[in-house]
């Protein structure tokens, strides 16, 4: 049996009278990287959003390593979801010390986390003069800051350009071998396909499809198949 280190059981979000996720149960093995697929519009952000506390489910439960998620298991929790929350004035160093400060972490996590990504020779360059990729890779190590055993990360390509995307590939492919499981949401086949080991493809806020990526599998025309018949009308 596998080790499974997050579930959602039954998982729904309500805002007013719309159901932006519907009874989503989604099983994640740990040191494992888990592609969240879906249109845009889908559910997947709100769905992260509840695992990461940022949301309150309306009804179901998520179990973290077994027991049920309480706020205290973000301390092994990364994220980065939407935009890098970066202080634009301030170096990479000076925005992991804002917080390592914050998070009572020693300063040494801060060149470990640099080293990660790539960005140790940054020197007094601001984060405003950053690239969007190494925004991206700087988002990322914020989210590292305190040893994570999960990392979630939302749409973390957009706006990069190619070779943005594959350091940002190599990056992600690397984390399992250091104990890191990571969920990873995307509306990009070909990044989830050459990067994930199991996928979920949510549409229309319910999970349609979850399994094993299999190598060979016609990923498009399976995420064609399963968003179109659950996509919701716009």
């Amino acid at each position: 049996m596998k080790d499974i280190i997050l579930e959602t059981k039954n998982l729904g979000k309500t805002f007013k009278k719309q159901e932006a996720v519907k009874e989503v149960s989604i099983t994640v093995p740990r040191n494992s990287i888990y592609g969240l697929l879906g249109p845009n519009g889908a559910g997947k952000s709100t769905l992260l959003k509840m695992i990461v506390g940022m949301l309150k489910p309306t009804s179901g439960e998520i179990l973290f390593e077994g027991h049920k998620w309480r706020r205290r298991d973000l301390q092994v929790i990364g994220s980065l979801i939407e935009a890098a929350p970066l202080y634009e004035n301030l170096t990479a160093v000076d925005n992991l010390k804002v917080r390592t400060t914050v998070l009572g972490l020693s300063d040494a996590r801060i060149e470990e986390v640099l080293n990660i990504v790539g960005l140790e020779d940054t020197g007094k360059k601001r984060a405003g003069q950053f690239s969007m990729g190494m925004k991206q890779r700087l988002g990322i190590a914020i989210a590292l800051l305190n040893n994570p055993k999960l990392l979630i990360l939302d749409e973390p390509t957009n706006g990069l350009d190619p070779f943005g995307i594959q350091e940002l590939r190599s990056l992600i492919k690397s984390f399992p071998q250091k104990n890191i499981t990571v969920i990873l949401s995307s509306h990009i086949l070909s990044e989830v396909e050459q990067i994930a080991d199991h996928i979920g493809i949510i549409s229309g806020g319910i999970l349609g499809y979850e399994g094993e990526l299999r190598k060979g599998e016609n990923l498009e025309k399976l995420f064609v198949e399963i968003a179109g018949k659950y996509r919701r009308e716009v």
